[in-house]
């Protein structure tokens, strides 16, 4: 009995504390949905009442709107970029057995640890670099965007894909080709299926972190277009309503 009322008190203390977390996690993305429904010309607490106008204005606002596009647009391409990166260095990184291959490893993940704001302010010198030495200009143009939102989505794809390999055993695969299938219907009906839910994984996470990138889109988004993140930031700068809730 002693130890059934332990185990009971430890659950009941495992439950509590997994609520704080998650409530911790969430309670802000609550309270910015519920701002957004506010009706106070200046964002204020408590609410004078609830309207959907502020929904209309963001979609209405250009910024908000070419800037939502922009990024949704790097950051698919950015994605599908890492992923036909990502999936061959997994492979050469987990099946290969080469000199260096720990140092290449480490140079792959290196966007991960690199602060965001020394990676895009290095970015922006390197494309001038270039540009001075070939004429071809690439800082402030769609294509640097995409190059710089690469980087940010590669460490990504690589890492939960080189872990989804690991888990693969090779015997599975030798036994396909020793019964006579190409090395591409090995990889497409054996290996990809098994390894799915990290290329799946990969590509959200590099998804996800091209699109809510700021740093260097700060560097090199060009003058005339603007991301989301950019466009939030500026409109923070003279407005303080429940637009930015609604974006």
């Amino acid at each position: 009995m002693m130890r059934a009322g332990q185990s009971a008190s430890i659950r009941l203390g495992y439950t509590s504390f997994s609520i704080l977390v998650i409530g911790f996690i969430v309670l802000p993305l609550i309270f910015i949905v519920w701002m957004s429904f506010f009706s106070n010309k200046i964002l204020s607490f408590p609410p004078e009442g609830y309207t959907l106008d502020w929904y209309r204005r963001a979609w209405d606002l250009s910024d908000f709107r070419n800037g939502f596009f922009l990024s949704l647009r790097t950051s698919l391409i950015a994605t599908v970029v890492a992923l036909c990166l990502g999936l061959p260095a997994s492979f050469a990184l987990v099946r290969g057995r080469f000199r260096g291959r720990e140092t290449i490893n480490t140079i792959l993940m290196s966007p991960m640890v690199v602060p965001g704001i020394v990676g895009g302010s290095a970015l922006f010198v390197f494309f001038l670099e270039v540009e001075f030495l070939t004429g071809w200009r690439v800082a402030g143009t769609n294509l640097g965007l995409i190059v710089a939102h690469s980087l940010i989505a590669l460490p990504w794809m690589i890492r939960l894909v080189t872990t989804s390999l690991i888990s693969v055993n090779p015997s599975i695969e030798e036994a396909a080709s020793s019964l006579g299938a190409a090395p591409l219907t090995v990889f497409f009906r054996i290996t990809l299926p098994v390894i799915k839910p990290g290329v799946i994984a990969g590509s959200l996470f590099a998804f996800i972190n091209s699109f809510i990138d700021l740093e260097k889109s700060l560097f090199l988004v060009g003058p005339d277009s603007t991301t989301l993140q950019i466009a939030l930031i500026n409109y923070l700068e003279w407005n303080f309503d429940s637009t930015i809730g609604a974006v």
